[in-house]
Parts: C-alpha cells; sequence; structure tokens
C-alpha cells in the first residue's frame, strides 16, 4: 500500500508548524506543507513574519521590565481609575 501525502494544509495547521519551526521542532515534512501554504496564503505570512519578530525581539539581550515598585504604583493608578469610572 503506497503511504499519499497531502500537502496542503489548513491556516490552523500552518500556524502550529510554524511555531513548532521556529523551536525547531517541526519535521522536515512539516517545514515543506508549511512553505507550500505560505505561498498561497497572504494571513499565514503575516502571522509567520510577526512570530518571527516576536521571537527576535526576545531573544534580545536589550529587553528591560519594570520593576516592582513601578508596576504596584501603575496597578493603583489603574484600580483608581476604574473606581472613578463606575
Amino acid at each position: 500500500m503506497e503511504k499519499k501525502y497531502n500537502l496542503f494544509i489548513s491556516c490552523d495547521e500552518a500556524n502550529h508548524s510554524c511555531d513548532k519551526s521556529q523551536y525547531n521542532e517541526a519535521s522536515i515534512l512539516e517545514k515543506i506543507k508549511l512553505s507550500v501554504h505560505l505561498i498561497h496564503c497572504k494571513a499565514c505570512q503575516t502571522y509567520t513574519k510577526n512570530n518571527s519578530k516576536l521571537t527576535k525581539l526576545i531573544s534580545n539581550n536589550d529587553v528591560h521590565a519594570m520593576k516592582s515598585n513601578e508596576k504596584e504604583s501603575l496597578e493603583a493608578l489603574f484600580k483608581k481609575e476604574l473606581s472613578n469610572n463606575k
């Protein structure tokens, strides 16, 4: 019995393959299917592009987070504003 490979995948599968590919967890077949899908799907091209940008930003060592006291004062300000708008 011959095994058939369907190279056409849904956008959900393409996005999942894109995520797996970024973490080097996708198989060769998954990468090929993703490439075929990206040829004709503009939405998934955009998803892949944005996903790559996000991964690059996260892996950049120049990311700075808020200090705990800054977070707490911002949270207090949000709560105050929310209570004023009820």
